[in-house]
């Protein structure tokens, strides 16, 4: 699997637009637009890169300064995988890379500001490779099942991440 840079947004569409009908996992707007994402995505700071395995877009991650200023040395990154890719190693090898990525740039560490913790298989993914709960937001995420439900803030230093 091969895991590169992407500038054109219309390459991780599918899989943007998958997850936010979905509505399980990130906080999107269920309805939202290529244009709307295409804002999201082109935030100052913010690199996107694809997974393809066979020829085929199968993941997507983003990484950026998780803050401006004195905080700027945490990054920030969001991992989607396509549905029908999902358990296949994906996002680890996603993460791998963006762990790689991070300590190049010069970040110090990692923080992931929502969880939704009844995203299961991905807390047990980041927590086996050395994220950290270090936080909990009570029922901030309307679940389209379950209703309001917690997520989680996750940190580690890069340095201790597998």
């Amino acid at each position: 699997m091969a895991v590169l840079p992407v500038d054109r947004l219309e390459v991780v569409w599918p899989i943007i637009e998958a997850v936010a009908r979905e509505g399980a996992t990130y906080p999107l707007p269920r309805d939202l637009s290529l244009e709307e994402a295409r804002t999201l995505w082109s935030e100052r700071g913010r690199t996107t890169f694809v997974a393809i395995r066979e020829g085929a877009v199968c993941g997507t991650y983003y990484l950026r300064p998780n803050a401006e200023g004195p905080a700027s040395h945490v990054a920030n990154a969001g991992y989607m995988v396509a549905p029908d890719a999902r358990g296949g190693g994906i996002a680890h090898t996603l993460f791998r890379h963006s762990i790689g990525e991070a300590g190049a740039r010069g970040f110090k560490a990692l923080q992931f500001n929502l969880v939704v913790s009844t995203n299961e298989a991905a807390i047990h993914l980041w927590t086996s490779l050395g994220m950290r709960i270090v936080g909990t937001l009570p029922k901030v995420f309307d679940h389209p099942q379950r209703g309001l439900v917690d997520a989680y803030v996750m940190h580690s230093f890069i340095g201790d991440l597998r």
